[in-house]
């Protein structure tokens, strides 16, 4: 499937042009062929007055010169051909050049004037004939037929060298209507181009919104784009802002909550209710801190950002090893210079903590981050030498609350977080075995 509209534009073109030729072509042809065939019988017709003019009629016989006005008659090899037929159709005079031409063509002498034919002779020699009828010579009555001929050999030399040119004209005019409409196409599409640049130019974050110099006929279309972008942006915005003003009001009632529950649990009998009710309201800040970092780190619909990684990741590791200061953990890259990411900074922030503080809390003593290719897809790799992820776990640990690790502290989301992110971006978290000895959490991000 030919994807470029541009090309598909062009091979309409170039087969309507074929098209358009082909149908040309034969008529050019049939009315070039009809005008040298009236070209011909118009000199075979002022050859025949020339021999008419020249016939005599003296005691009843036809007298010729020696030599005729129109030398062609007058040469043997010439390719003009006399004759002169009385009434019973005898053949009276014939001239020089007809000598080793033997031709059997009878007058029709039926009364009808002057006639052009085609005839062919058994030899399979083609003539054409102009036959004229004479009635007066010289101002006496006569009765005969002046016959000029040509051979039909040079008018087919001249067709066929006229369809040899008409092909060559005709296929270098295609290739120069060709050129014309590759050009012309070039330059009625450099809108739609421009648009392509802006647009990327807005998933790259250079700028908000499509300019207004495009043409007339686009203009709707990057309006409704403009308006668009715009309604994500607000909407985006809102939706934030209400999940933070939604946070807000719920820390209050929450820490009310926690010291009322810690107030009952000083009282013995109540120890059980406050253990409940303590660990409904750890379950609804859980919820919320979730609910939270999920929104907050969605994709956005038309926006597509590339973060450049070694930067992030020093800054990470960096924070890291200050807060696991008394771990020393040897954390190698194995990342192309200038390496980035296709993500918007702050999901690429979040999920990278996420991963890196599991490798540092769980490893031993090193820690590969790695980011290369696995097929056409860009894969980012972040390994341990830690214990690891039973397979029949790597599913259960992906999801909100659940954690393999209870010796330290948590609750349990980083993960989840790290997969919404992640599945947001149409990428995909593999859970594997690393050379390490420890987890492997690939990221797969889909082909552009």
């Amino acid at each position: 499937m030919i994807r470029s509209l541009r090309v598909r534009l062009m091979a309409a073109a170039f087969i309507l042009a074929v098209l358009f030729m082909i149908g040309l072509l034969p008529a050019l042809q049939s009315t070039f062929s009809l005008a040298l065939r009236e070209s011909i019988e118009q000199r075979l017709a002022s050859d025949a007055t020339t021999l008419i003019s020249a016939a005599r009629v003296e005691n009843g016989q036809l007298q010729m010169p020696d030599l005729l006005p129109d030398e062609r008659f007058n040469l043997p090899d010439s390719r003009l051909l006399g004759y002169i037929y009385n009434r019973q159709g005898d053949l009276v005079w014939r001239s020089r050049a007809t000598t080793e031409q033997s031709i059997n063509y009878k007058p029709r002498y039926d009364g009808m004037g002057a006639q052009f034919a085609h005839i062919r002779e058994p030899n399979g020699e083609e003539y054409f004939v102009y036959d004229v009828e004479v009635k007066l010579l010289g101002g006496k009555s006569a009765a005969y037929s002046i016959v000029a001929l040509q051979p039909v050999r040079e008018y087919k030399m001249i067709l066929s060298g006229l369809r040899e040119k008409l092909s060559l004209g005709f296929g270098a005019a295609l290739l120069a209507l060709l050129v014309l409409l590759w050009a012309g196409l070039t330059w009625g599409l450099r809108a739609l181009r421009q648009l392509s640049s802006e647009l990327d130019e807005i998933e790259s974050g250079k700028r908000d919104s499509l300019s207004e110099t495009h043409p007339r006929e686009l203009l709707r279309l990057t309006g409704s784009l403009n308006r668009l972008l715009s309604s994500e942006r607000e909407q985006r915005g809102r939706y934030r802002d209400s999940l933070g003003d939604l946070a807000h009001s719920l820390k209050t009632p929450l820490a009310v909550l926690q010291g009322v529950s810690e107030t009952i649990a000083q009282r013995p009998e109540n120890v059980e209710q406050a253990r409940i009710l303590q660990s409904q309201i750890e379950r609804m800040s859980q919820q919320i801190g979730y609910q939270l970092q999920r929104a907050s780190l969605r994709k956005s619909g038309l926006v597509r950002h590339q973060v450049p990684l070694k930067p992030m990741l020093d800054s990470l590791c960096s924070t890291l090893e200050k807060v696991y200061r008394d771990k020393p953990v040897q954390v190698t890259y194995a990342i192309p210079d200038n390496a980035q990411v296709p993500m918007e900074q702050g999901a690429l922030l979040e999920m990278l903590g996420n991963l890196l503080e599991n490798a540092y809390r769980l490893c031993l003593s090193e820690v590969k981050i790695s980011l290369g290719y696995s097929g056409a897809a860009l894969e980012l790799s972040v390994e341990d030498d830690g214990p690891g992820v039973p397979p029949s776990q790597r599913a259960r640990i992906l999801q909100r609350g659940e954690r393999l690790d209870r010796q330290n502290p948590g609750q349990g989301i980083g993960l989840a977080v790290v997969k919404d992110i992640i599945e947001s971006y149409d990428a995909l978290l593999i859970l594997d075995d690393s050379p390490l000895g420890g987890a492997a959490f690939r990221v797969r991000f889909k082909p552009l």
